[in-house]
């Protein structure tokens, strides 16, 4: 399955749902999902096969470094799992919405194995950068 790709401007309802574009749901009808915020600015979502593989990755991480396992909890203690309902729409909880400044829109990006959840505003401030090293970087993926 192709990984997640382009972004989208969606309407947040007056209960905090946003519909999730088709192509990221397309394939995945009926499964699961896991919301958590992976950094301070943005949500990540996770399909359910992913969200395995980051789990694992977790769980190798905090055995290897026992003194990371207070800083997993406090990642995967936020996360909640979500379904998309026949609409597409999945449901952002309050304290999510409040920790990434969502308003009444949200920035839906797919971010190739999971998509991420921005406020539109934050998003272009925090890609609205020049960086020489990246630059250099990127060429040579796409050589």
């Amino acid at each position: 399955m192709p990984g997640f790709l382009g972004s989208y401007r969606h309407q947040l309802d007056s209960q905090g749902r946003v519909s999730l574009p088709a192509p990221f749901r397309k394939g995945r009808e009926g499964q699961p999902f896991v919301l958590l915020q992976t950094e301070a600015e943005a949500l990540s979502l996770y399909p359910e096969d992913a969200w395995l593989e980051v789990q694992a990755e977790l769980r190798e991480m905090s055995s290897r470094e026992p003194r990371f396992r207070h800083h997993v909890l406090r990642v995967t203690a936020g996360a909640v799992q979500v379904s998309p309902d026949a609409q597409g729409r999945i449901l952002i909880p309050e304290r999510m919405r409040k920790a990434v400044a969502l308003g009444t829109e949200a920035l839906v990006i797919g971010a190739i194995s999971h998509v991420q959840i921005w406020n539109p505003d934050t998003f272009e401030d925090a890609t609205d950068v020049s960086d020489e090293e990246f630059d250099r970087q990127i060429e040579k993926v796409f050589a």
